[in-house]
């Protein structure tokens, strides 16, 4: 929920305005060859906040495996009376690419780990949100073609279709304390279905903490403060229990946001989403 453009491309210039953010996650410090993921992304409305445009660059790696994904992102607003209906696509290039050198190979002259692989694929995303004051509900694939990647004469998938459903609400306990429980599921193909919960406090729309679970295998802890109603930061603990990879390995992410009225149409006051 602290950066739905990632995986939802309707979310660009949901908010009225302009948006920049920057993230670092390392997942499971401690452990050899762990996954980490660095994202850069942009957002803004236009045309009377009709339109929304956005661009992001998120580079995932693990082990001596990467991939550098660029999306651009358009989207299209329906303004109702208390709820605003958002359609949006995106389209860009995914860059995968392996470096033998990092691994400690028996046979150093084995002809299989010589040089590395490398592939360019083209990707294509769709996505919708429902949003008012109130609650957010997003359905999103941002990878509508399945990317397959050949090397040596073999073949295997590097991205298959995954299906986000992700929904939050806002109950406000008195003008300055909103509960904000959210829910995020993943469907792919091939794999058991996931399920992010959280639970978050925030006060005047400014600072939020929250608990959340994967499954019930990993709990988490979020907290995210806004400064000058401009400057967003956002720090997330994760800890994992014996039912995924164990609780001796920890996740943490961080994430630097900037919120702007640029444009003079764009809205000042803060969204709950």
């Amino acid at each position: 929920m602290l950066n739905p453009l990632l995986i939802n491309p309707a979310y660009a210039g949901l908010n009225n305005n302009f948006n920049a953010m920057l993230g670092y996650r390392t997942q499971w410090v401690g452990l050899e060859g762990k996954p980490t993921t660095v994202n850069v992304s942009a957002h803004s409305s236009l045309m009377a906040n009709k339109l929304g445009v956005g661009v992001m660059v998120i580079q995932d790696k693990i082990g001596n495996i990467s991939n550098t994904e660029t999306n651009f992102s358009a989207s299209y607003k329906i303004n109702f009376k208390d709820q605003m209906l958002s359609f949006g696509m995106q389209a860009g290039i995914q860059n995968y690419q392996t470096d033998f050198s990092e691994l400690n190979i028996f046979d150093p002259g084995d002809n299989a780990f010589v040089g590395g692989e490398r592939g360019t694929r083209v990707n294509i995303g769709a996505g919708a949100i429902l949003k008012s004051e109130k609650y957010f509900i997003g359905l999103s694939v941002p990878r509508l073609m399945p990317s397959k990647f050949e090397n040596g004469g073999q073949e295997f998938e590097l991205y298959n279709q995954h299906y986000y459903l992700a929904g939050s609400y806002v109950h406000y306990l008195t003008s300055k304390i909103r509960l904000k429980p959210s829910l995020l599921f993943r469907g792919v193909k091939g794999a058991p279905a996931s399920v992010d919960l959280a639970f978050n406090v925030n006060l005047n729309g400014i600072h939020t903490a929250g608990l959340f679970t994967r499954n019930f295998n990993t709990y988490g802890l979020l907290v995210q403060t806004l400064l000058k109603e401009q400057y967003r930061f956002g720090y997330v603990f994760e800890l994992p229990t014996n039912k995924s990879v164990g609780s001796n390995v920890t996740t943490h992410e961080i994430t630097f946001g900037v919120l702007l009225s640029v444009l003079s149409f764009h809205e000042r006051s803060l969204s709950n989403f």
